[in-house]
């Protein structure tokens, strides 16, 4: 089993930053890729990014050069770095690690005001 937990969510204005935290714990060791999604209200939950155990990383085309995943696997952590923040960014974001299954976070709102 795998616990992940979600921080630093808020509300911000349009250009402004966040930073999202999401710290595993369990049986850590099995994790493999972990990463960020995000469900806005009437919408399907949709990839943000993800990182490989290694660091390789993928984005979504539309936080492409705003936003930014990194992983401290000596802490059991990744980040999601967001810059440039847009009200369409608005929506709840989960951290997700994949091991033999799929393990979720709670969730973390953010919310992007024009």
């Amino acid at each position: 089993q795998v616990q992940l937990v979600e921080s630093g969510g808020g509300l911000v204005q349009a250009g402004g930053s966040l930073r999202l935290s999401c710290i595993a714990s369990g049986n850590i060791l099995a994790i493999g890729t972990m990463g960020w999604y995000r469900q806005a209200p009437g919408r399907q939950r949709e990839l943000v990014a993800t990182v490989s155990r290694g660091g390789s990383t993928t984005y979504a085309d539309s936080v492409k050069g705003r936003f930014t995943v990194s992983r401290d696997n000596t802490k059991n952590t990744v980040y999601l770095e967001m810059n440039s923040l847009k009200p369409e960014d608005t929506a709840v974001y989960y951290c997700n690690a994949i091991s033999r299954t799929t393990y979720w976070g709670q969730g973390t709102q953010v919310t992007v005001s024009s």
